[in-house]
């Protein structure tokens, strides 16, 4: 299994780990705290002496409440930072569900485009189309940021998710992008409550079984909270055995915070499950 991306072919064979840069004013789970330009080049850096696989930068944060940036503040805040982190030599991901940003994204040369909209809004779905390689993550999410949270219900939120994903990824290779290019992501805490949230990850090998990569962001989330009763600056040691979980069930990809901490959590996990070490 691999993923086709802009610049490169990422094997599957075993769990990468995704790093988050969030160059917004206000992101809840790097615990609000503004990241500048300078910061968020010098986290890029960091991220990939820490092991990092790939890059996830965004400009717009997705937490309940937050404000939503114009299209021009969301390029101003992302493209220093791309442009940076496309010379580091790893696949980069910009994340974001604007096509304007995506579109000017592919133009510098990103890999990946990951949407928690999964190219849903206008202008989305052709701006990735357009670029014969790039790869894409499509996240389910229901409603938008603001709402996602007020009392969202499902039938069954396996069942339901999955077939929403099988929907969605049936249209985007419908308008011309090849089944190598997708991976998928179930949203977790993306209008979802706590329990929905760990269904989806003691079920997640029913996800698995749908044949599409999985890529999962458990880093920090407030289901974390819930359980531990931490804050989420607290939060490393919960997020550490949810992405452990989330590999032994499947995911192909882990979108984390915590790199180095998950680099060596992974490490371990392979060592125990008889990998050969490097």
């Amino acid at each position: 299994m691999f993923w086709q991306t802009s610049r490169c072919r990422i094997t599957l064979d075993s769990p990468r780990v995704m790093g988050i840069v969030n160059v917004t004013p206000d992101s809840f789970a790097d615990g609000g705290q503004p990241l500048s330009t300078r910061a968020a080049i010098e986290r890029c850096d960091q991220l990939c002496r820490e092991g990092a696989d790939l890059l996830d930068i965004g400009g717009e944060s997705t937490r309940p409440g937050a404000a939503t940036p114009s299209a021009d503040e969301e390029l101003a805040r992302v493209l220093p930072v791309l442009r940076h982190a496309l010379a580091l030599g790893l696949p980069v991901s910009v994340d974001t569900s604007r096509a304007e940003v995506m579109r000017a994204a592919l133009d510098l040369g990103v890999d990946i485009v990951n949407d928690v909209r999964a190219l849903q809004r206008p202008g989305a779905l052709d701006a990735v189309a357009a670029h014969p390689a790039a790869g894409v993550c499509l996240t389910h999410m229901r409603g938008e940021p603001g709402t996602m949270q007020a009392m969202p219900a499902y039938g069954d939120v396996v069942a339901d998710v999955a077939a929403w994903l099988g929907e969605r990824t049936a249209a985007v290779m419908a308008a011309g992008i090849a089944r190598q290019r997708i991976v998928v992501d179930p949203g977790i805490g993306f209008g979802k409550t706590p329990t929905h949230n760990l269904a989806l990850l003691t079920r997640q090998q029913e996800l698995v079984a749908t044949g599409w990569p999985l890529l999962i962001g458990w880093s920090r989330k407030s289901t974390l909270g819930v359980i531990t009763g931490r804050e989420v600056g607290d939060r490393l040691a919960a997020s550490l055995a949810a992405a452990l979980a989330a590999v032994q069930r499947g995911a192909a990809i882990v979108r984390v915070h915590d790199v180095a901490a998950t680099v060596d959590a992974l490490k371990v996990w392979q060592a125990a499950a008889g990998k050969p070490l490097a």
